[in-house]
């Protein structure tokens, strides 16, 4: 099993990444959490840009998030929401209505942030943004407060309970990720 991390910093030290690295150590066995990055090299979404010859970034974010079996977004919160950025590759991946590579993807949504919330408005956003686009949506949630007191320099993170309950955020997307006939059989 196969789940695409896709952080919405853009920043080199971002709690963010480094949170969704820390997700690729605590999965378990038989779940691979592959960072994905290209987000920055996104056009802004342009509807009259469809049916056209695609920018290359934008169909390999297509591409890229269509071949996952699932995807773990981390979210900052900037002025309260979800980075500009982050919405507008969940804008490109939604098209087209209902074949995109979000139709039925199973996703889960985590945040961090510096300040008490742990980014709890921009993720509550983005778990409403990725429903509309179609996406499934795993109902956890993990609010990381103060997260520049979590990891240490190099962006490893220090807390083990937070560690437990990442682990169990990414478990529960693998199962919720599996169809149903499959997970009947295990």
């Amino acid at each position: 099993m196969r789940i695409l991390a896709v952080s919405g910093s853009l920043r080199a030290g971002s709690h963010n990444t480094s949170l969704l690295r820390a997700a690729a150590e605590a999965a378990p066995e038989g779940v691979e959490v592959e960072l994905w990055q290209g987000i920055g090299d996104l056009p802004i979404y342009d509807q009259d840009l469809e049916g056209t010859d695609l920018p290359d970034a934008v169909l390999r974010l297509r591409e890229d998030w269509a071949g996952a079996d699932a995807i773990l977004f981390a979210t900052p919160e900037y002025n309260g929401s979800l980075p500009g950025g982050l919405k507008n590759a969940v804008d490109w991946a939604s098209r087209p209505v209902r074949e995109s590579a979000l139709t039925n993807k199973t996703v889960a949504v985590i945040g961090a942030s510096t300040g008490q919330f742990g980014a709890m408005w921009a993720q509550a956003d983005l778990r409403k943004v990725l429903g509309v686009a179609g996406a499934r949506v795993v109902a956890d949630e993990l609010p990381v407060t103060r997260a520049h007191e979590k990891f240490d320099a190099q962006g490893r993170l220090l807390d083990a309970e937070l560690f437990d309950r990442l682990r169990l955020v990414v478990e529960r997307l693998a199962v919720e990720s599996v169809p149903a006939t499959a997970s009947a059989a295990i």
